[in-house]
């Protein structure tokens, strides 16, 4: 009763902790950039915005609203939601895989995200999709990676997490190998394929934003609903078989709702890794493995900490930009290399 009671305390402290941190973070990211806006004219630029829409004038340039609201805001939510996205991703994955090494990009999606990008980049027939080709060829390639990960993992009839891991590497390094030779074979435009692989929001439009919004937001209202279930999954397949749950069933279900997530995440901003990874393990330190506090926890942190790589990608050297899957990475790789250490035992 008491271990309750202190665990939903630190949830809760957590989740203040954790709104107010992503409040400070879209504030910070609204008034920070290279636009020529000093902070006091930017935050003054933002609060008439809010109030008195794009036409409102004061103390700032005239076009800081427009500003404001046509680049940096879109910006900012698409980071929001991308950040979700790949991190409850990740969560369900850790859960489903009882493998705290799990990730979306572990099963291929990223891989096949990067192969649909790069046939729209370099196939311009194609291009008669318009300006979402890039993003609609990216969501149906990762669809594609993740359906084929379940097929070759389910030849033997169960789909067991080795199966599915094991598929996801074989899937992930052949498309990834055909990627790479594309990008050789037509270097033309290599440097625009190399850029959308490093990951970032720089493209963000408000049309991009309802676009994936739905589809992130629906993804994540199934996984919640679902998170008895993972409970139960933690316990082991057949503790779960026992207790009403169809482990095959819901292992296959949330695979799906989880690629599905991810894809419309990285279509639009290209691979931005680890944050799937760290995010999930970094909140099950601070609000346990319980999935009905992990995701909504898991959602916070990974917008906010997406969005805070934004921040500093476009500040830290403007006016040129880092892409963010730099940032991500570098503060991934070493939390990776921590986290097998920390493994060496199990």
């Amino acid at each position: 009763m008491v271990a309750g009671t202190r665990r939903r305390r630190v949830y809760r402290l957590a989740m203040a902790a954790l709104v107010a941190a992503l409040i400070a973070a879209v504030i910070t990211a609204a008034v920070v950039g290279a636009a020529g806006l000093s902070l006091g004219e930017a935050f003054r630029a933002l609060i008439a915005l809010f109030a008195h829409g794009p036409d409102a004038t004061g103390d700032f340039p005239d076009w800081a609203p427009a500003l404001l609201l046509n680049l940096r805001l879109p910006r900012i939510v698409l980071a929001l939601i991308a950040g979700a996205a790949l991190s409850t991703s990740g969560a369900a994955f850790q859960g489903v895989f009882r493998n705290p090494l799990a990730e979306p990009y572990l099963l291929g999606v990223s891989a096949g995200a990067a192969l649909g990008a790069t046939i729209a980049i370099i196939w311009k027939p194609i291009g008669s999709l318009g300006v979402y080709t890039l993003p609609i060829l990216a969501f149906v390639g990762a669809v594609l990676a993740a359906f084929l990960v379940y097929r070759l993992a389910t030849f033997s009839g169960r789909t067991g997490s080795a199966a599915l891991l094991l598929a996801g590497v074989a899937v992930g390094s052949t498309l990834t190998a055909i990627t790479s030779f594309l990008m050789v074979a037509t270097e033309r435009d290599l440097h625009t394929v190399v850029v959308w692989l490093m990951g970032g929001v720089t493209t963000a439009t408000w049309m991009k934003v309802y676009i994936t919004l739905p589809i992130v937001g629906a993804g994540f209202l199934y996984m919640f609903l679902m998170s008895r279930r993972m409970n139960l999954l933690l316990m082991g397949e057949e503790r779960a078989r026992e207790l009403g749950v169809d482990g095959q069933r819901t292992r296959r279900h949330l695979m799906v709702v989880a690629s599905l997530t991810t894809a419309a995440a990285v279509a639009f901003t290209g691979l931005v890794g680890f944050i799937g990874l760290m995010v999930p393990h970094i909140m099950r330190l601070v609000v346990g493995p319980d999935h009905r506090r992990l995701l909504p926890a898991t959602a916070l942190f990974g917008a906010f900490l997406l969005l805070m790589a934004d921040t500093i990608a476009r500040t830290a050297l403007a006016p040129a930009e880092i892409p963010v899957g730099i940032i991500t990475a570098a503060a991934g790789g070493p939390f990776f290399l921590y986290l097998l250490r920390s493994r060496r035992g199990a």
